[in-house]
């Protein structure tokens, strides 16, 4: 069968959208709607027709149904990603099938539809599609924000360009201060998203009372206190990135909600009885393992696999010694300015035999405070204030703990302390501690202090 044109093609230079579906009221109604946007458009009916369309010449996007008569729409989300890797590709997948679309990102597609499809989201979809940076444009573009050379920063840079021409939910692992939010911040910028906001949002410093009405925004007289209407996160990053940091501190209750938002792509304020569509890109981080949080029932599975569609591992600093002279070349420049210290061999030397519990962060507090006490132009160990015991060889302080033993020792004593002085109130502890009650209420149990 040959494939078929669409008679409302407009003349021109135009985008051209191949739509690839067995349905005719399917095509129809994507080709009506892509032909009112300007776009030309082409149709097709099956695997082997998309693979001819695709020979015959050079499409901005591809649309594809999951359920084809020769095979499905994952063989052409491959096809397209071998062949053509310029082209993004979304599928449309039945109302429910998370696992197809889950599926299909994983194997290069740029996003997804569910049917029956909403028009308002197939127009969105195709105005991210279409301003999606070629594979050429990235390569002019080298990142430079994420400072160092090694593998394991060279590979998180090679990453972050591949995820940057996706839509898929990215799930950013790593420890404190690696530079997750860096990571995201980089992603969103190479995105199709880069001309709409970046809103960062720590999940672990809202009260559970208002996380509804934070995400999803309300309507006044909501509830008491909602003297006014006020748009959620959502709605903030509409058109742009949702940065979810620590999202395991997410209670149970609001993680239903939030499945429901990414799945149908729409949000319902507090207080109004209609949902409004939202064009969001979900990234979202901890340092926590999510999987051994699905394990211990403290984060639902589906939400899991929902958000960790594709993983980007932020490297410790220990894993990058080599990369410590560069990062401390650019944070004393970021720091001084002109007038740059030197810094010593020894320094050097004991920074890199530092293990970095803190990461970059902590590493960008050792250089502030050693130009703020070093007394001449050159930063010598000395200034740099490190503890002994943690300046390479045995820990006499650690013995044979791992570093997690370590840092929880660390944490439950502080913990404890605070309780001391407080007389057991763990309101007045978490305060103390700088940290939510409902973040200290999980520190407790992780730690197993009753």
């Amino acid at each position: 069968m040959s494939v078929a044109r669409s008679e409302r093609r407009p003349r021109g230079e135009l985008s051209r959208v191949l739509v690839v579906d067995d349905e005719p009221d399917i095509r129809e109604l994507i080709d009506l709607t892509l032909s009112r946007m300007g776009l030309a458009a082409a149709c097709a009916g099956s695997v082997a027709e998309a693979r001819q369309a695709l020979a015959d010449g050079e499409f901005h996007l591809c649309l594809t149904d999951m359920r084809l008569p020769d095979g499905d729409g994952l063989e052409v989300v491959r096809y397209i990603a071998e062949h053509h890797a310029q082209t993004p590709v979304a599928v449309i997948t039945a109302y429910g099938s998370t696992e197809n679309a889950v599926a299909a990102l994983k194997a290069g597609a740029f996003d997804y539809l569910a049917k029956p499809v909403g028009l308002e989201q197939l127009r969105a979809l195709v105005k991210s599609a279409l301003r999606v940076p070629g594979s050429q444009q990235q390569g002019n573009h080298p990142l430079q924000s994420l400072t160092g050379e090694s593998a394991a920063m060279q590979q998180a840079r090679s990453m972050i360009e591949r995820l940057a021409r996706s839509q898929a939910p990215i799930y950013i692992s790593g420890e404190s201060g690696s530079g997750k939010e860096l990571a995201a911040r980089l992603i969103h910028a190479r995105s199709a998203q880069a001309s709409g906001p970046f809103v960062p949002v720590n999940c672990g410093a809202i009260p559970e009372n208002l996380m509804e009405s934070e995400f999803f925004g309300h309507r006044k007289g909501a509830f008491t206190g909602a003297e006014s209407d006020h748009e959620g996160f959502f709605q903030a990053a509409s058109g742009g990135t949702l940065f979810l940091d620590e999202v395991a501190d997410l209670p149970l209750a609001m993680q239903v909600k939030l499945l429901r938002a990414i799945q149908e792509k729409k949000v319902r304020k507090v207080g109004v009885a209609t949902e409004e569509p939202v064009d969001v890109r979900i990234i979202c981080a901890t340092h926590r393992n999510l999987r051994d949080c699905v394990d211990k029932g403290n984060f639902r599975q589906d939400l899991y696999y929902r958000l960790n569609v594709i993983e980007l591992r932020m490297p410790a600093l220990r894993e990058r010694v080599e990369d410590i002279p560069a990062l401390v070349a650019a944070i004393l420049k970021k720091l001084c300015g002109e007038t740059v210290p030197q810094v010593s061999a020894a320094a050097l030397q004991a920074l890199a035999a530092y293990p970095f519990p803190g990461n970059v962060r902590e590493l960008e507090n050792i250089l502030e405070r050693a130009t703020a006490l070093c007394s001449g132009t050159t930063i010598e160990v000395d200034d740099l204030h490190l503890a002994p015991d943690e300046m390479g060889g045995e820990n006499p302080g650690r013995g044979s703990e791992t570093l997690d033993d370590y840092l929880n020792r660390l944490e439950r004593q502080a913990i404890l302390e605070a309780l001391q002085k407080t007389d057991g109130n763990r309101t007045a502890a978490a305060r103390l501690l700088g940290v939510t009650f409902r973040s200290l209420r999980y520190r407790l149990e992780r730690l197993g202090i009753e």
